[in-house]
């Protein structure tokens, strides 16, 4: 299948209501998450086994909102600038991504168990280069918007791997 770009001249230039349905459905994702993480990270369990070069609580917060919006602007760009068949394989990668990314919560924090979540990760770091590859043929933007995620879930990697 090949992914191609529409023509500028056939899309609008803002469509709010798609805009919305973006951060909606990115930010449910985050909201899922956050069940297994905000009490997790104070418990005993994370507090004796995280590495001593992870980040302060306060960062992570911030960094994955921002994250998450970079994600739902993604999605967005590309949604709006490609073509009626290449939707589907957009919606199932990144929906594919999200859910993955809300299930590493569960994996790490809700069952304790970082070899899960690792594995969880990798599958994640894999859908984002998909992502991006996708992305790329469309809007270029769109796939320099996921980079940060990419890098974050990079060093997100090696935080979860040295709980081994």
């Amino acid at each position: 299948m090949e992914i191609r770009k529409i023509n500028k001249k056939n899309i609008k230039k803002y469509n709010l209501k798609i805009f919305i349905i973006c951060i909606f459905l990115v930010f449910s994702i985050a909201f899922f998450g956050s069940f297994f993480t905000t009490e997790s990270v104070n418990s005993d369990w994370y507090l004796e086994n995280k590495p001593n070069f992870t980040p302060p609580n306060w960062i992570f917060g911030p960094v994955w909102t921002f994250l998450y919006f970079l994600i739902a602007v993604s999605l967005y760009l590309v949604w709006i600038s490609s073509k009626r068949e290449d939707k589907k394989i957009i919606g199932f990668v990144y929906g594919i991504n999200l859910v993955l990314n809300g299930l590493w919560s569960y994996f790490f924090f809700g069952l304790k168990n970082p070899v899960l979540g690792l594995v969880n990760l990798i599958f994640i770091w894999i859908t984002i280069w998909t992502m991006i590859y996708i992305n790329w043929r469309i809007d270029k933007k769109a796939a320099w918007l996921l980079v940060p995620y990419l890098i974050w879930v990079s060093f997100a990697g090696i935080l979860n791997a040295a709980f081994f």
